[in-house]
């Protein structure tokens, strides 16, 4: 029997045995491409928004009797009568094929391919020809110095410091969305790129082809949602650290900027100012009187920031109620522990709406009430104490077959909840992210990591990756987030150039857990966990403060461009930093800069990334006259220069007659 094709408004609907393949038409240039053996298409749509109506005179679909065709503007897609898909660009070149073992018959390999499972479900693989030129990036944040991400395999799971947000855009021209929650894994080998989800029922993924980057990650943000505006308060500098422990070392911090003149706009109250993990409320020992605190601070132009996990333990006050109703995550085998810090404890289940309902009224009655309307939203990924995948139960599935929409779910709870009290602007800190989870308004900061320079490294593609995949809120902890002695002058350096890196990212935070440690001041409550040491811009000596002053005072001058950029963000999913390719499409060479980025479209940041290094090379793309912030000199683009690097000064080159202030 013939493949049955058939045509359905702007869907075109191939039928053969038991599979059903759809593919539509889904936002501007783009197709969304699903495929299922389950005898009807689920309708999850995940990280996509709803469909919004095409102008159908933008979809034509050709049926023939041994193939058919869909093309949705500059797109265009053909199914084989074996079943096999090709897309194609406006200008007829192939941008991705499916995999086909057409040279070597035996292998016995499809582009499709789903492996039944116990339990109902598929072990899903889909394969693609592979370019063995092809650039990728995008995929989140993965802790590695790789940006182009060609010939790298990834996990796609969440681990604490691993973002796995699956969307990736390519050099060819094309944008790729694996819209699956799944946990699994993706190769991009040279000679096959190969994605799998290990549990699930159906194949989804998007594609959008573009003439440029920009076109192509706006085209995908269409679809799954820009951030809301940035609020002003977020865009200069966040205080932070591990941990401040009452209202006093808080408020002592706040009168230090104050008394210095130093910018500040948001200071954090992390982890176990709470009694019970699952509280979620302050200590009232050592936060008697936050309406008043938060007051305060307002008055004095900074907005205070509260840490929330979404762990319970026993001797919760929520922990029965919550526990009888369903609304906490569950083990399939072994104690019903998901996480072990301090106590045993259970994440709450956010793909529950009744869950995140009971959270978001918690938080809104001890915290929202009391004036705070910006949440740390830790431990997102969750950070399981064994990352047993297949272990973990949800109201909505197995976790291997749903786990990845965890943090989406999470920020939303708290973008939902804020919307509902009138909150416009809104911006909340996050250790993860999915793809989609931009449109909650997520800053993601990129986890616990090392206090070292290679960690430094990083910390570039991460940023730069997370841009590319849609997030354009991102920030690091500055200086690392394990270990650092303040009095050490080598973690001095780290810091310094962190800083001046840190001063040129999305959002511009410092925290760590520095040492010397704090032990506990006592068993119970918000003393049961001790401290780091001191991480206030003062605590590392005069040379260091004074170039931390100047980093501060550039950011704060930077204010009115920043928020033009985030303006664009907000407007067209526009990364404030991005990659030079991105402002650059046509300087073949940009494509390869991986250790410099665009801050906007008129900064070029070259950061310093190595122990002692005090001169570096920068490439200027072509096209433009460039000048150097420090020094006023002017330097023709399509070059390679040697800058210096005192310990005082990282690179930055702004686009010559372009004025910032």
């Amino acid at each position: 029997m013939p493949r049955l094709f058939t045509a359905c408004e702007d869907k075109l609907i191939s039928k053969y045995d038991r599979e059903i393949l759809w593919i539509e038409a889904w936002g501007k240039n783009g197709l969304r491409v699903r495929a299922t053996q389950e005898g009807n298409m689920p309708e999850n749509d995940w990280a996509l928004l709803p469909k919004a109506k095409n102008n159908n005179s933008n979809v034509e679909i050709e049926i023939d009797g041994n193939r058919a065709a869909i093309r949705n503007g500059n797109i265009y897609a053909v199914i084989e009568q074996t079943g096999d898909i090709t897309f194609y660009n406006n200008e007829n070149r192939i941008m991705l094929k499916e995999y086909t073992s057409r040279f070597a018959a035996g292998l016995r390999k499809r582009g499709r391919e789903f492996q039944p499972i116990p339990g109902g479900s598929y072990r899903l693989t889909v394969r693609f020809e592979s370019e063995p030129k092809e650039k990728i990036y995008g995929m989140g944040q993965y802790q590695q110095p790789y940006l182009n991400l060609k010939g790298c395999a990834l996990e796609l799971a969440h681990r604490n410091t691993q973002s796995s947000v699956p969307f990736l855009v390519s050099n060819i021209g094309y944008g790729f969305l694996w819209n699956n929650p799944a946990i699994g894994r993706v190769v991009f080998g040279k000679n096959i790129t190969e994605w799998e989800a290990f549990v699930t029922k159906t194949m989804d993924y998007w594609i959008t082809a573009g003439n440029n980057p920009a076109e192509i990650l706006e085209q995908y943000m269409q679809v799954t949602g820009t951030p809301p505006m940035m609020p002003d308060y977020a865009m200069g500098f966040w205080q932070s650290k591990l941990r401040y422990r009452n209202t006093q070392e808080l408020m002592d911090v706040a009168y230090e900027y104050k008394r210095r003149n130093l910018p500040l706009d948001v200071i954090v109250i992390d982890f176990f100012h709470w009694p019970h993990q699952g509280d979620w409320k302050f200590d009232e020992d050592y936060w008697p009187h936050p309406e008043k605190m938060v007051e305060e601070l307002r008055k004095m132009g900074i907005e205070v920031m509260v840490s929330i996990w979404p762990t319970v333990e026993k001797e919760s006050e929520n922990y029965e109620e919550m526990l009888s109703k369903g609304l906490l995550m569950s083990t399939d085998r072994g104690p019903r522990v998901t996480m072990q810090f301090v106590n045993d404890t259970l994440f709450v289940d956010m793909t529950n709406p009744e869950a995140r309902e009971f959270m978001w009224g918690k938080v809104k009655e001890n915290y929202f009430s009391k004036g705070i309307k910006m949440y740390w939203l830790d431990e997102a990924e969750p950070e399981f104490h064994k990352y047993e995948f297949d272990n973990y139960r949800y109201y909505l599935g197995p976790c291997l077959e749903i786990g990845n929409i965890y943090p989406l779910l999470y920020a939303k709870t708290f973008y939902d909840g804020l919307k509902k009290e009138g909150i416009e602007k809104i911006i909340n800190l996050i250790r993860c992210a999915w793809a989609g989870s931009q449109r909650y308004g997520v800053v993601v900061w990129s986890g616990d990591i090392a206090s070292t320079f290679e960690s430094l490294r990083n910390q570039v593609a991460c940023g730069l990756n997370m841009a590319m995949a849609g997030i354009p809120w991102w920030t690091s902890d500055i200086g690392g987030f394990y270990g650092g002695d303040p009095e050490d002058p080598s973690f001095r350096e780290l810091i310094i150039r962190w800083f001046q890196f840190g001063a040129f990212c999305p959002v511009f935070r410092l925290h760590g857990d520095r040492k010397p440690y704090t032990p506990p001041t006592s068993n119970k409550g918000g003393g049961k966990m001790g401290t780091g040491g001191p991480n206030e811009v003062w605590s590392y000596g005069e040379e260091a403060y004074e170039i931390f002053k100047k980093y501060l005072y550039i950011r704060e001058k930077l204010k009115p461009y920043i928020k033009r950029q985030m303006l664009l963000a907000h407007e067209k999913g526009t990364p404030i930093m991005r990659p030079l390719f991105y402002d650059f499409p046509f300087d073949t060479r940009s494509w390869e800069i991986e250790d410099e980025f665009m801050f906007g479209p008129d900064i070029l940041v070259a950061p310093v990334l190595y122990e002692g290094m005090r001169e570096r090379s920068v490439y200027l793309p072509e096209g433009v006259l460039w000048r150097e912030w420090g020094t006023g000199k002017v330097y023709e683009g399509g070059k390679e220069i040697i800058c210096q690097a005192p310990l005082n000064t990282i690179p930055i080159f702004i686009k010559n007659q372009v004025e910032l202030w």
